[in-house]
């Protein structure tokens, strides 16, 4: 089923009320790959009645009011992306497209969502019931944090939300656990995975540099990141504080990791796999196209990649659901009418770290000083793509299974790393689950840049342009691969830019189709190094005028002669 989005709907179910009321930045598509969604289905599970409001109106009260007063809270999302990074681009140019809006045009989600339907809220519901904020947005900037579009330090969303508990991280467990003290009037602030504001510091937990100090000292703002990234693991974290004026940002320690047990059951919550039907009059949602026949295999990334946000968020420790999960949802969706008979992808945020982890950081935690995939594999990390390939060739004899997709992005160090299984892995992949090109991710390839990047050698993608080739050539295969590269991160300079159009040159001999420009995200370590323009303790060029940033990406976009 889906979700009420309105009150005939409530009607049709038999609810006369709601507990708990989601507001969203993104339309309502019922799949597992919409948090809001998913979170709706979990607690629809444990018995709550929830119902969505996506993409209000926010100059009017009708919207937000649309479903009446929760019984229970509100729960605020801006959606699957930051509604700053879903509004403008890198050039911060305004985007007229948004795929989560129906019909496409970007005019339904505000700037800084989460802090604007936070304050609808509180301007209309006059019963003044708690509001958790939650999702990407949130969760990124739960703490002081660099904002690349007012270019400052900006306070804790929570303080410029007004919010009651802001949920960070993926808030499963501790949205269920939020809903189940609520119901029963007891008190939630010592609940994992949450941030709340108090007026009395907590003498038990790691104490950060105050807001104050850090929007004037950039030491100190690198201290203070470097405390917060370290205590991101759920087995080795601290509780964190953080003074904001006369008042403390309060950051439990994190939510633990789920079980596979745990992750299976979400994907058996009932989804529709499909735009809501009361929202399809206002046109196509063009995520759909992606995310509708899509299945989720693994969860967290142990890359850390110093420009991506998925370690902050998702955490570092990968979790894989079972095989019997994945070909039980992936059967669900052929029986559904308008399926194609095509999986669109069989991923993940890294598509082969399935079934890979590190057996010393399960029990321990994350290491601190070292990580799993820089500057090379580490060896306490057994990669073995086995489980991987057993998982392919199952999926591929599925009835009405036509074609099976692997778009997520991967870690080609990984398959060099697995001498065992590595190139049997990338065989089956090109030849069963690519349509005629593989998408890789080198970011860059000047070393100096790779290293403020947090991406591997150089070496590594040569070796692996020549292995490609030759199984293409072997399988008589005319496939070839395209590149994502990214232009202006930190420490990259108009001539690191000359030398990898010279590497395409000589080596790729194609134009790369994806370069972005360098977005700083919050709470991301490449965001720290644009801000403070210093790696390692030692100053570093940082691009910071967009003409300049639109050259360095122009200089390798331009068709190779």
């Amino acid at each position: 089923m889906f979700l009420p989005i309105n009150k005939k709907e409530m009607d049709n179910l038999g609810w006369k009320y709601l507990d708990i009321i989601f507001v969203t930045g993104d339309t309502y598509i019922d799949s597992p790959y919409n948090g809001v969604a998913l979170l709706g289905k979990l607690l629809v599970k444990n018995g709550y009645k929830v119902g969505i409001i996506p993409q209000p109106n926010i100059d009017i009260g009708d919207d937000i009011l649309s479903l009446g007063h929760p019984r229970l809270f509100w729960g605020v999302s801006s959606g699957a992306v930051d509604s700053m990074v879903a509004n403008y681009t890198s050039l911060m140019k305004k985007r007229k497209e948004d795929d989560f809006t129906p019909g496409g045009i970007n005019n339904k989600r505000p700037d800084r969502a989460i802090i604007k339907y936070t304050n609808l809220i509180k301007k209309y519901d006059k019963e003044k019931k708690p509001i958790i904020i939650g999702g990407i947005e949130a969760s990124l900037r739960r703490i002081a944090h660099y904002d690349y579009w007012d270019n400052k330090i900006r306070r804790s969303i929570l303080f410029d939300s007004k919010a009651d508990i802001l949920v960070y991280g993926m808030g499963e467990l501790s949205i269920l656990e939020i809903a189940n003290r609520i119901k029963k009037q007891e008190d939630i602030r010592d609940i994992n995975g949450i941030c709340y504001i108090d007026k009395i510091n907590r003498d038990d937990f790691c104490e950060l540099p105050s807001f104050e100090d850090v929007s004037m000292d950039k030491d100190k703002f690198f201290k203070m990141f470097k405390l917060f990234y370290d205590n991101n693991d759920p087995l080795i974290a601290k509780g964190l504080v953080q003074k904001h004026g006369d008042r403390y940002l309060i950051q439990n320690p994190p939510q633990r990791i789920l079980t596979q047990k745990e992750f299976d059951s979400l994907y058996e919550l009932g989804f529709e796999h499909d735009l809501h039907p009361e929202l399809k009059k206002y046109g196509k949602a063009k995520a759909l196209d992606t995310i509708k026949f899509s299945i989720t295999i693994n969860r967290g990334c142990y890359g850390e990649c110093n420009f991506c946000a998925i370690t902050v968020h998702q955490g570092a420790t990968v979790v894989s659901r079972s095989k019997e999960s994945i070909l039980r949802e992936i059967k669900q969706i052929s029986n559904l009418k308008n399926f194609d008979g095509v999986i669109r992808d069989l991923g993940g945020p890294t598509a082969n770290m399935y079934e890979i982890e590190c057996d010393k950081k399960l029990k321990k935690g994350k290491c601190l000083e070292k990580r799993c995939l820089y500057p090379t594999v580490c060896n306490s990390l057994k990669i073995d793509h086995s489980s991987l390939i057993s998982l392919m060739k199952t999926v591929r004899t599925i009835p009405k299974i036509k074609k099976v997709f692997v778009a997520s992005g991967l870690r080609y160090d990984m398959i060099l790393s697995d001498k065992k299984y590595g190139i049997s892995y990338l065989e089956d992949l090109i030849k069963h689950h690519v349509s005629g090109q593989l998408k890789i991710a080198p970011e860059h390839t000047e070393e100096n840049v790779l290293k403020i990047m947090g991406k591997p050698s150089n070496k590594n993608l040569k070796d692996f342009i020549d292995i490609f080739y030759k199984i293409c050539k072997d399988n008589n295969l005319k496939y070839f691969l395209t590149y994502y590269f990214i232009a202006a991160h930190p420490g990259c300079d108009l001539k690191n830019m000359y030398n990898m159009k010279n590497y395409i040159e000589k080596y790729i001999k194609l134009s790369p189709e994806q370069v972005q420009i360098f977005t700083p995200l919050p709470s991301t370590w490449s965001s720290v190094f644009y801000w403070i323009e210093k790696f390692e303790n030692r100053k570093i060029f940082v691009e910071k005028d967009l003409k300049n940033k639109r050259i360095q990406k122009e200089k390798i976009t331009k068709p190779i002669k």
